[in-house]
């Protein structure tokens, strides 16, 4: 007897229907993606894989209340992550200060490993019913008769197309899908991240971030997981000395500093590792949703990585997109302004930090880095 083949369902993929599309698959994208399935709706979440390099990220001890919210188990994090229980800092002054987390209720943080944890967000969204696409791009949006958008998936070489009533924008700085809407990003600065990764070190057992300021601009230094430990040299793009990318250049550099310098004495790049250089200014979407689409995460609102609050806000903003689209398929039309507003009060609590932060440091406020920063975001757009 010969078993009969299952009919081929690429038609049904191709024509499928969702209520929400997503398109990143970092932890805005999960965590929108996660409140809609959770809500009943019907999400399709497309990871494009490999972005542009991460500097190296924290998640502060307070995350642990929208994680738990979105499901996910903390205990995982301390598996996987190295944990965080300081802050140190050489800022406004060559001595190094100390901010422990011991009094927080929330307990320590972590040093993240970005592509893990993004998994781990992935993986709980499957579990709640979201499907997920590994490797997979979301472009050429084209509105519907009928509302909502007609998209293309592309991955390993093929296309699909799918609809949806909504689309969900997390794909990072690019904002791929809200510009092809007619959003544009408003940039407050010019700041860029060049990181190094330096081998391990045994007897590196430190538990704490180090950010040290310097003329033109500051380092940041921790450890990470897999075992190595990140250096990050903060500074605008007219700043950045030639060559900075070049090994030799990156520790001449690091030499001068006083902090960073003492955590990296005696370590070598890890093997095949070189400078790498990747955007880290300031920026805000405007608007950052409209008739169909909403964006979330770095696409929406991007943050100087000073603030330590990158990953926060991703899974924030992700959450407050995902109850957005909920509240509008619902029927509620107020629910874009709710959003908006959401978006605003954080930018705004951040441009305030942003600035306080800065005019501490006053060592050398006759250098261009640092009278940029000495005047209110909302000034101080290039």
């Amino acid at each position: 007897m010969t078993t009969a083949a299952p009919p081929d369902n690429h038609a049904a993929r191709q024509h499928a229907r969702y209520d929400a599309v997503v398109a990143g698959g970092g932890p805005a994208g999960a965590a929108a993606a996660l409140t809609l399935a959770r809500a009943g709706r019907t999400v399709l979440l497309a990871d494009a894989g490999s972005g542009p390099p991460k500097t190296g990220e924290s998640l502060v001890p307070a995350a642990r209340l929208l994680l738990q919210d979105l499901g996910v188990d903390i205990r995982s994090l301390d598996a996987d992550h190295r944990q965080c229980h300081a802050t140190l800092s050489a800022w406004g002054s060559p001595q190094l200060h100390c901010t422990d987390f011991l009094t927080d209720p929330h307990g320590h943080g972590w040093h993240l490993d970005r592509p893990v944890f993004d998994r781990l967000l992935r993986t709980r969204a499957a579990a709640d019913g979201v499907r997920v696409a590994e490797r997979t791009t979301v472009s050429h949006p084209v509105p519907q008769p009928d509302s909502g958008w007609q998209v293309t998936l592309r991955a390993d070489g093929t296309e699909r197309t799918v609809r949806c009533r909504w689309l969900v924008d997390t794909t990072g700085r690019r904002a791929s899908l809200a510009a092809r809407c007619g959003a544009r990003h408003r940039r407050y600065d010019k700041l860029i991240a060049v990181h190094l990764r330096l081998a391990h070190d045994t007897s590196d057992i430190e538990q704490a971030s180090l950010v040290e300021s310097v003329p033109d601009g500051w380092w940041y230094t921790a450890p990470h997981s897999p075992a190595h430990r990140l250096v990050t040299y903060f500074t605008d793009t007219d700043l950045s000395p030639p060559g900075l990318r070049t090994t030799r250049t990156f520790l001449d550099r690091l030499a001068t500093t006083r902090h960073t310098a003492e955590r990296a004495r005696g370590r070598q790049a890890l093997a095949g590792a070189a400078p790498r250089r990747c955007a880290a200014h300031t920026a805000r979407l405007e608007p950052p949703a409209g008739e169909g689409w909403i964006a979330a995460g770095d696409a929406a609102i991007a943050l100087d990585p000073l603030s330590s609050q990158g990953v926060l806000t991703a899974l924030y903003s992700g959450l407050c997109a995902g109850q957005a689209v909920e509240a509008l398929l619902r029927g509620e039309a107020d629910a874009l302004d709710t959003y908006t507003a959401q978006l605003g009060e954080t930018f705004e609590a951040y441009a305030y930090g942003h600035r306080e932060i800065h005019v501490h440091e006053d060592r050398w406020s006759d250098r261009p880095f640092w009278q940029r920063r000495r005047s209110p975001l909302a000034l101080n757009a290039p």
